[in-house]
């Protein structure tokens, strides 16, 4: 059964690549199916998946923002969290995507296809989220340094959600991400847990540290802004946008269009001050080297 704690899917980081692996592609190709036959190749891979389907689809019968049973509840199931939290479908989806042998990928081609499908007609725009973590990571993360996180990211628009024990807490060592970003999705209303204003950063994001902040008491600061690649990292879909002909629930058709991105203005440092002070951090920073 789930477990009812989200702490552990906002704190799955895993190891920085040290090389550069092959962009996410191959699952574009695929038709978007129903949530049942999307994990069927994962029978074997994340147990009891099947029946947490059935879980989420329970609450998935009036989904928001215009989603579609089937897209809500591949993004509730990537909210899943099972016990041991090690059988979660976010640990085993996560641990695929960060490996270098990209063939570990086709068994989640067709749910990679229903929940990208799903989150791009969530709309994007420019924000701070953040994402904490009770270790120090300060040294793996260098001021200027740009890398790429490979797996999905679960953050947070609301810094004070961190404070809560089970996530970040306000003692022993943590390192505290913000991040401005253009391509997070606000996934609160198809989250299973409610109340962790959990916004979804897509895998495959390239990011730069722009300062870090040793703000004692254990905490550390990461500023990081979201880059845009070279190239594509992680392969857009095609989206159908349903049509409904009549309110009598007739079967929808669907026709591909590109998935739009709105760019909204940067948050205001008034803003950021008050994320801040509920975090209650110690008006004495030291930047880096102090």
């Amino acid at each position: 059964m789930a477990s009812g704690n989200g702490a552990l899917r906002f704190a799955d980081f895993g190891a920085l690549s040290k090389r550069m692996l092959a962009p996410i592609e191959g699952y574009e190709k695929m038709s978007v199916v129903t949530l049942e036959e999307a994990v069927e190749p994962l029978v074997e891979i994340v147990p009891k998946v099947k029946r947490n389907v059935k879980v989420v689809k329970e609450n998935c019968q009036e989904p928001a923002d215009g989603l579609t049973t089937n897209e809500s509840a591949s993004i509730m199931l990537y909210t899943y969290e099972s016990m041991p939290y090690e059988d979660s479908l976010y640990v085993k989806l996560n641990e695929t995507l960060r490996s270098e042998q990209r063939k570990k990928l086709i068994p989640w081609f067709l749910y990679l296809r229903l929940i990208l499908t799903a989150l791009a007609r969530l709309p994007s725009k420019r924000r701070f989220i953040f994402r904490g973590v009770r270790e120090n990571l300060w040294a793996d993360y260098p001021e200027g340094k740009t890398f790429i996180w490979w797996g999905f990211s679960s953050c947070t628009s609301s810094v004070g959600v961190l404070e809560n024990e089970q996530f970040f807490g306000k003692t022993g060592n943590r390192t505290l991400f913000q991040i401005d970003c253009t391509t997070a999705k606000d996934i609160k209303k198809h989250s299973f847990i409610a109340g962790e204003d959990e916004v979804l950063l897509l895998p495959a994001r390239k990011l730069q540290v722009k300062s870090c902040l040793d703000s004692g008491n254990g905490l550390h600061i990461v500023q990081l802004e979201e880059l845009k690649p070279e190239y594509d990292l992680l392969e857009p879909v095609p989206v159908p946008v349903p049509v409904v002909k009549s309110k009598d629930k007739t079967q929808e058709k669907s026709q591909p269009i590109a998935a739009a991105t709105t760019i909204a203005a940067k948050p205001s440092a008034g803003a950021m001050e008050k994320h801040f002070s509920t975090m209650q951090l110690d008006m004495n920073t030291k930047p880096r080297g102090q």
